[in-house]
């Protein structure tokens, strides 16, 4: 991405997903909107959560049981069979995500491609 930057190529990353209690903390969030910021991003897509299928939703468990004994748990207590699934502290998070991308100038949202000068192809 940096060299990408640095090459004058509009760049950044989308923040998605973050999985809810495992990724779900500011430090996870300070540190990649910090990192994006040292390797040029100018901009970051977030998303707070995940999203579940019913397939999926079943190799994730499995996973989970695998990785991480006991969060499954929490999955299902909090989200049952929902398709979203937003992290527990999704608003402290966007907060704290969208203070630290004002305050090193990244956008939220890409922005259309706007050539220096505008350039009309012609037929042939």
């Amino acid at each position: 991405m940096q060299v990408l930057a640095e090459h004058g190529i509009h760049t950044g990353i989308t923040m998605m997903p973050i999985l809810p209690y495992l990724e779900d903390n500011e430090e996870n969030i300070i540190a990649i909107v910090q990192k994006a910021h040292e390797h040029g991003a100018a901009y970051i897509i977030p998303s707070f959560g995940m999203t579940l299928r019913d397939r999926q939703r079943a190799y994730y468990y499995q996973k989970l049981d695998q990785l991480f004994p006991a969060v499954r748990q929490h999955y299902q207590q909090r989200y049952g069979h929902q398709y979203h699934c937003p992290v527990p502290s999704v608003e402290r998070l966007a907060k704290l995500f969208y203070e630290l991308c004002n305050q090193y100038g990244l956008a939220t949202r890409i922005t259309l491609y706007q050539p220096k000068t505008a350039t009309q192809l012609s037929l042939l």
